[in-house]
């Protein structure tokens, strides 16, 4: 994908062509259209049919929910929308979950069959596994934004496209199509209707993005991820509970750095092409309590969780008990929408029960106190810890190596060791350092440097553009590292 050269190839094979073709724009869309669908195909196999699946669906059901005036049948056709996505979706995702919960409570031995490999297979003479269900690259994200699109019709807060080689492009554009960020019918429609425009801030703006993300994801993340992160949550037990203190900040910090490395990757190539997509992240760890995280971290994923879930669950205009109610169903299922596993089920409620607390707190606080450097400092000192600790459950294979990280962090720390240990890790350490140190700078300074490197002359870029290459290049891993959100 974006780490790996053949996809550069890839991408500059498409702005050849698109730069013949990029000012008629029902043709431009079209091949946008069908050069996303190519790389679905080339990223999700056979699965690419599911996504056409969705399109024509979503399509149609928008056209008639615009087009009745009665109520009654807006909402019917929208409620075909959500069940037929959301059952799509369960059924490739979470089939194993339900399934073992269901034989768990009823004593069942029930198994699960994956209907379309067997109806590939009677009608192609394939061979695909009928016992196994395979995740489909992407289905989460493009779900959401599948149903965003009817949602907003029933709205009256967009109008159906034009035809359905439109829509078609609208779900499966190809930088945010696997990983996000999770785009609103209302914020990118419009830009399919309008004539392409990239000024040279703009173009230096997207190649900042694209080398940004390529720092977190191949020099942060990859790096601690193989040589520390992964080898102490695959083993707790084999390492002290320092080293198990450090690999879940190291996580926090790979999380971070592979997730917004991602999106700040799939920004820059978009604008590259004439299309923005959403910020998708705001220096979460900069948060000063569990609501404002939600507020910077995944950001289209926390706003369509509101709009789409919350909000017509009664959000805050019922009662109080009706609200922490509310809050706790929208984390519980923001928590499975990650994974079919307890894990993160748990770390949902977690989450819902931190800013359900919040709310409380922020209701009977009896202090009115200004807010200073210091009480900031704290303010975010609590959060980030409090994040970081909820990401055991989050990044554990399953419970038990979950509950040994904690009994080794609160019960074999090993204090004496950890001079030690900071000369043999010195190299990991300091780059989870740098990432978190970047991470916290002052936003000013952040946009100065930004502004600098957008600034300057062609040839510098250039330059600067292949010292950074050179050294990610020399950072990267033999090993290929999925973005971690591809499997959701």
């Amino acid at each position: 994908m974006f780490t790996q050269l053949y996809f550069w190839v890839f991408f500059a094979v498409v702005l050849i062509f698109y730069s013949i073709i990029y000012k008629n724009k029902a043709l431009r869309n079209a091949y946008l259209f069908f050069i996303s669908l190519f790389f679905y195909y080339k990223s999700g196999g056979y699965f690419f049919s599911l996504l056409i699946f969705s399109t024509i669906v979503d399509y149609t059901l928008g056209c008639l929910i615009y087009k009745t005036d009665k109520k009654s049948k807006k909402k019917l056709f929208l409620s075909l929308s959500i069940i037929i996505n959301l059952g799509v979706l369960s059924y490739f995702k979470y089939s194993y979950f339900f399934i073992d919960v269901f034989n768990s409570i009823f004593d069942t031995n029930y198994h699960v069959v994956n209907l379309l490999a067997r109806w590939t297979n009677d009608l192609a003479g394939s061979n695909f596994d009928i016992f196994t269900i395979i995740i489909p690259v992407g289905i989460s994200f493009y779900t959401f934004q599948t149903i965003s699109y009817t949602f907003d019709i029933y709205r009256e807060k967009v109008k159906p496209v034009k035809n359905i080689i439109d829509f078609g492009f609208y779900v499966s554009f190809f930088p945010q199509l696997v990983a996000g960020p999770i785009v609103r019918a209302a914020d990118f429609v419009p830009q399919l209707y309008k004539d392409y425009k990239l000024t040279k801030e703009q173009m230096g703006m997207a190649i900042f993005l694209i080398l940004n993300g390529l720092v977190k994801k191949m020099f942060i993340s990859d790096f601690i991820s193989i040589n520390f992160v992964d080898r102490v949550f695959d083993s707790p037990l084999s390492y002290s509970g320092f080293e198990n203190l450090m690999a879940v900040y190291g996580y926090s910090a790979q999380i971070y750095c592979d997730f917004s490395g991602y999106t700040d990757i799939a920004i820059g190539v978009a604008l590259l092409l004439g299309f923005r997509l959403p910020v998708n992240f705001n220096s979460p760890y900069k948060a000063v309590n569990i609501s404002d995280f939600w507020r910077r971290w995944h950001i289209s994923l926390s706003s369509w969780l509101k709009d789409y879930l919350y909000i017509p669950l009664g959000g805050n205009r019922k009662s109080k008990i009706r609200t922490y109610i509310n809050l706790m169903i929208t984390m519980l299922l923001g928590g499975l929408w990650h994974g079919a596993n307890w894990r993160f089920v748990i770390w949902g409620a977690i989450h819902g029960i931190a800013l359900a607390v919040h709310k409380i707190w922020m209701k009977i606080n009896p202090f009115e106190t200004k807010s200073t450097k210091l009480s900031r400092f704290v303010s975010i000192f609590i959060t980030f810890h409090f994040v970081t600790l909820a990401w055991i459950f989050f990044r554990a294979k399953n419970m038990t190596i979950a509950k040994n990280m904690f009994l080794q962090i609160f019960n074999n720390f090993h204090i004496d060791l950890v001079p030690q240990m900071l000369l043999s890790y010195k190299t990991i350490f300091a780059i989870m350092l740098f990432g978190f140190v970047v991470h916290w700078l002052p936003s000013k300074v952040k946009n100065s440097y930004k502004k600098i490197f957008i600034n300057l002359p062609v040839y510098l870029k250039v330059l600067v553009t292949v010292i950074i290459i050179i050294i990610i290049y020399q950072m990267k891993s033999s090993q290929l590292q999925p973005f971690i959100y591809f499997q959701f």
